[in-house]
């Protein structure tokens, strides 16, 4: 592995090498800003990419809930002798049950206390 040095000259002075140091320390902030404004840009376009998909998926899923609720409510009217309003009605109950489950999973979860911020409010008061 062969170790490249720099050559030093003897004649340089202290002023000189902090100019010297000055110029690399600008070079090396304005590196990394450009190199910080490439990521965001990158990261960005990442997320747009990622969140037209959410879309589309969210999409797709709510013409497929209403397309399942519409069976659902059909094939309860069938079965109540050909009464739609009866399928839709126990369509509706059923999907506020369920609704009411998930609100109150929800609603728990925001409840449940955070064991770090726990940790740390118990690390401060003793």
């Amino acid at each position: 592995m062969a170790v490249s040095r720099f050559q030093v000259d003897p004649d340089v002075g202290i002023p000189d090498l902090i100019h010297r140091l000055g110029d690399d320390s600008k070079r090396l902030v304005t590196d990394e800003v450009q190199l910080a404004k490439l990521e965001i840009t990158e990261s960005v376009h990442t997320a747009g990419h990622g969140a037209m998909w959410l879309s589309v998926a969210f999409g797709a899923s709510v013409v497929a809930m209403v397309a399942a609720t519409l069976l659902v409510a059909t094939l309860i009217g069938r079965l109540a002798a050909g009464h739609m309003w009866v399928g839709a009605i126990v369509t509706a109950v059923i999907e506020l049950a369920v609704a009411m489950i998930v609100i109150k999973r929800g609603l728990a979860s925001f409840t449940e206390p955070s064991y770090s911020l726990e940790q740390t409010r118990k690390a401060l008061t003793t």
